[in-house]
């Protein structure tokens, strides 16, 4: 296959504003695709960095636009500024021979460039609007625009990739996507990007928690999708089985306060730590140093934690919403509720160091799970939308 210029559209990356799981999807699929010599071009969102960059291999554009109002208002000004930036590259680099977005936020600008110069794309699905707000939060006329975009996206691209068959069903299920237009391709992780030798009960004892302490760790946005409350009612009966195990949960968002509130009211604040954001060293420590790794998830399109901790070779007990992980071979599947939760954590806490699930995981890591296979199948979904423009 030719050496293509790629242009891949996301409203977040690792080098420019980072939200959640797209960042390392979109920075890492771009750097292994320009180490295997094609040219790929981030536009992006900027926020008080230089417009433009090249890192590892891959050039950044980021646009400023007015931040203020809701997410879809924001949005609007990105992709106004990104349409600019777009042809503007066209004039300094030549013509992009593949346009590839990433979840509902650019659409806009993909839809304009079809629209008025004929320019084709593909769109990686991450996540729904249903899926992590599950219809019933934030505001109405804003999960109603996001949704139609997303049915946009999937009407106006000429393929789409999807990154698990449980999101693939549901995507189908809102959007009616014909399964010629859909290609599975998973997302992935560098290995050893989260493994580190770490003292384990020195990273306990900087936050107050006793060296020797059994640590479950939850990390990511403190969403309804993600379901921190669950798990924090789930605390009171671990603590019951093993009084010792402390609860360590990392991320933002609209559920912190009421999780915090909760904690207290039903006894458990001793054994919850809120750590909030944190750096991605301080990610790193915590998946290192802690025992297991919870998904207690309501709905979970693929699940990069998962990926994360079995990089740090750790036991994770996950919901059903999960989809990647075999139970009892490669984690713990529990139900979505907090006495099922509760048992799955105890059962881990049980067999600490017997299991291997950690290890079963790495080794899915090196054989499917890595950015190398991933980018090989990305590129087919490339060649497929090549072949029909022809």
């Amino acid at each position: 296959m030719k050496k293509l210029r790629i242009g891949m559209f996301s409203w977040e990356s690792l080098h420019s504003v980072k939200v959640g799981g797209v960042a390392p999807h979109v920075s890492e699929l771009s750097e292994v695709l320009a180490s295997k010599g094609h040219e790929v071009h981030i536009f992006t969102r900027n926020r008080g960095l230089k417009p433009h960059d090249l890192i590892n291999g891959v050039h950044y554009h980021r646009v400023d636009h007015d931040q203020s109002g809701g997410v879809v208002k924001q949005m609007d000004r990105m992709c106004d500024s990104m349409y600019w930036m777009f042809l503007e590259m066209v004039d300094r680099f030549g013509q992009f021979d593949i346009l590839h977005g990433h979840d509902w936020h650019p659409v806009n600008v993909l839809c304009k460039l079809k629209a008025e110069k004929g320019l084709n794309f593909l769109l990686t699905y991450h996540s729904t609007e249903w899926g992590r707000n599950g219809n019933a939060h934030g505001d109405w006329w804003e999960a109603k625009t996001i949704s139609h975009r997303e049915w946009l996206a999937g009407y106006e691209s000429a393929k789409v990739i999807i990154t698990s068959e449980v999101l693939k069903k549901e995507v189908q299920f809102l959007y009616h996507i014909p399964d010629y237009k859909i290609s599975l391709v998973p997302n992935g992780i560098f290995l050893d990007k989260i493994r580190k030798e770490v003292d384990p009960g020195e990273v306990k004892k900087r936050f107050g928690i006793h060296p020797l302490a059994p640590v479950v760790l939850f990390i990511g946005r403190m969403s309804y999708q993600k379901g921190p409350d669950v798990l924090v009612k789930a605390i009171g009966k671990v603590l019951s089985h093993r009084w010792d195990t402390q609860f360590v949960l990392i991320g933002e968002g609209e559920m912190r306060d009421y999780c915090e509130h909760l904690a207290n009211s039903i006894g458990v604040k001793h054994a919850s730590h809120f750590l909030g954001y944190a750096s991605d060293e301080v990610s790193r420590d915590w998946y290192n140093a802690a025992d297991i790794v919870c998904l207690p998830s309501r709905n979970e399109p693929f699940g990069i934690v998962v990926l994360e901790a079995w990089d740090a070779g750790k036991t994770v007990v996950a919901t059903d919403a999960v989809k990647l992980i075999d139970n009892f071979k490669n984690g713990v599947t529990v139900h979505q509720n907090p006495d099922s939760i509760a048992w799955g954590i105890n059962y881990a806490l049980d067999g600490l160091g017997k299991a291997g699930f950690g290890k079963e995981g790495r080794r899915l890591i090196e054989e499917i799970y890595n950015w190398d296979e991933v980018a090989d199948s990305t590129m087919k979904v490339y060649d497929s939308v090549l072949k029909d423009n022809e």
